[in-house]
């Protein structure tokens, strides 16, 4: 027996809404990492760092080797950054290869 569906009693309207609001709460969460600090928040004097001479991959002749200039004016928070991003990318470029 063939008979007419109520539209208002499918379920399928329940199971659109909620691919809808996970993909609404991935969306407000990623948009939340791109939110600047808030300005009254009190922040530790950072202390500026230029000699990154005795860090590691510093070798002679060139010593610390810095061609774009990126730290010139850089503490060691900022190098520490740089250079766990820098491990990153090498790693996941490592994984591209494979």
């Amino acid at each position: 027996r063939w008979s007419a569906r109520d539209p208002s009693s499918s379920s399928s309207s329940s199971t659109m809404k909620a691919p809808a609001s996970v993909l609404l709460a991935c969306l407000c969460a990623s948009a939340s990492a791109f939110v600047a600090p808030l300005a009254g928040v009190a922040t530790a004097p950072k202390t500026v760092v230029r000699a990154f001479e005795t860090e590691i991959g510093a070798q002679p002749p060139l010593g610390f080797w810095d061609p774009l200039k990126l730290l010139a004016d850089a503490d060691q928070e900022r190098f520490d950054r740089l250079r766990a991003v820098e491990l990153k990318h090498g790693r996941i470029a490592m994984l591209a290869v494979l």
